[in-house]
């Protein structure tokens, strides 16, 4: 299981530093090139990216690529079988000594066990550390906006069909609005066509993708507000049902958000441990169902990979200091998609080390244990920012932070958006 994992792990390195970036830019590339020219392109962009890493990579490896492991050494003296065993708390060894070695052992005792990782491990882990980066915002945010969104989508849904005079005077509006958008699109492919393309463009051009996007919201909103057709009562009541159905998988949805963000706290976060938690409950589940309990642990560390693409879905759209290419259901760009799937292969790791720490002791012994468990967390260089639980901090953080806000914020309607205009 150990080299399945490992060669799983790598497998992900692989597509999402280079099978990804390489269809990326073949994608991004000139689309007045022919297809064996942004093949070429594309492929110098890998092999120039393939170089980088590995330099990085090796460099990296033969400095510091060891771990180091903390024992104690221990000797005795050794003593004759007794012919009677008596063995208490206070006779606890064999001979006259009464304790054992191990429990009057000196702290002068601990040593630094060093040895070098192997080679895949160590690829794994540096790309758990970035993954974990990914992870601590994204789950972080996610695991609070998965199920507060679909709460608030709830509330401020539409509570009724508007007439046919409104819905006229709000169309009329985004009609204008989409000819202004129109006219903003020439002028800037215009303006591509002579070969500028500097800071100036950039911005217009995400000022316009910001406005598209939204003005496709209000269209779709208003859409929901007057259903047209010969099955426009059925669609308003399948509109009705869906917003229902937000409401209760939100509702359990923040159910387990809120076991997730305690069983951190309680097992992770607090030493010693209050409780093991969720791991006492996967095994009482067990005890039910064989597999009962498996299929909780499953969900849960599932729910949490949702969790992530939730937050990375809701930051690509919000911050402005974050450049990431947003997903909408059936209108996402291929190059805005592979991104997407990037982000996500790379946060899937750290889910998977994640949980395999968060459920140590529900799934000790297990392959992945001991490739997170024990030569990650003591890796040399970055075993401190698993000695002082920095990403579970962040993840809790981050979710307070994103609780506040949409208590605040995410309850208002979204307001239609104005009028704008390009930088001159």
């Amino acid at each position: 299981m150990k080299d399945l994992w490992l060669a799983i792990y790598i497998l992900d390195a692989v597509l999402v530093f280079f099978v990804i970036p390489f269809a990326m830019f073949y994608y991004e590339g000139d689309q007045d090139k022919s297809v064996g020219k942004r093949i070429k392109s594309a492929l110098l962009w890998m092999v120039t990216t393939a170089i980088v890493c590995a330099l990085v990579l090796g460099i990296l490896y033969g400095l510091i690529g060891k771990v180091d492991f903390t024992v104690r050494h221990l000797s005795s003296s050794t003593s004759q079988f007794p012919s009677t065993w008596d063995f208490n708390s206070g006779q606890q060894c064999i001979g006259n000594t009464h304790q054992c070695s191990a429990f009057t052992a000196s702290p002068s005792s601990e040593k630094t066990w060093t040895m070098r990782t192997t080679f895949p491990e160590y690829v794994v882990a540096l790309a758990t550390i970035v993954g974990s980066v990914l992870f601590a915002i994204f789950g972080g945010v996610g695991i609070a906006c998965l199920p507060l969104g679909l709460i608030f989508s709830f509330i401020r849904r539409p509570k009724a069909v508007i007439t046919r005079s409104q819905y006229i005077k709000e169309a009329t509006e985004l009609g204008k609005k989409a000819k202004e958008l129109k006219k903003a699109a020439e002028s800037l492919h215009q303006e591509e066509r002579s070969g500028s393309k500097g800071r100036k463009f950039r911005k217009n051009v995400k000022s316009v993708e910001k406005e598209l996007f939204q003005l496709e919201e209000d269209v779709k909103l208003l859409e929901e507000m007057y259903p047209q057709g010969e099955k426009a009562e059925t669609t308003w009541a399948l509109t009705v049902l869906g917003y229902l159905a937000k409401f209760v998988l939100g509702i359990l949805g923040f159910i387990v958000s809120v076991a997730w963000v305690a069983h951190i706290i309680i097992y992770l976060l607090i030493d010693p441990p209050l409780s093991p938690f969720l791991n006492e409950v996967f095994i009482k589940l067990d005890d039910i169902w064989g597999l009962l309990g498996t299929a909780a642990f499953a969900f849960f560390c599932f729910y949490l990979l949702l969790a992530v693409i939730a937050g990375a879905m809701m930051l690509g759209l919000r911050l402005v200091f974050i450049t990431i290419h947003p997903m909408k259901w059936g209108a996402t760009l291929m190059n805005s998609f592979l991104f997407n799937v990037g982000l996500i292969l790379l946060c899937s790791i750290s889910v998977i080390q994640f949980c395999s720490t968060a459920f140590a002791y529900y799934a000790q012994a297990t392959a992945a244990q001991e490739i997170f468990g024990h030569t990650l967390e003591s890796l040399r260089g970055i075993k401190y920012l698993y000695k002082y639980n920095v990403f579970q901090i962040a993840f809790v953080a981050l979710a307070g932070l994103t609780f506040v806000y949409y208590a605040a914020l995410g309850w208002r309607r979204k307001k239609p958006s104005g009028r704008f205009q390009l930088s001159t």
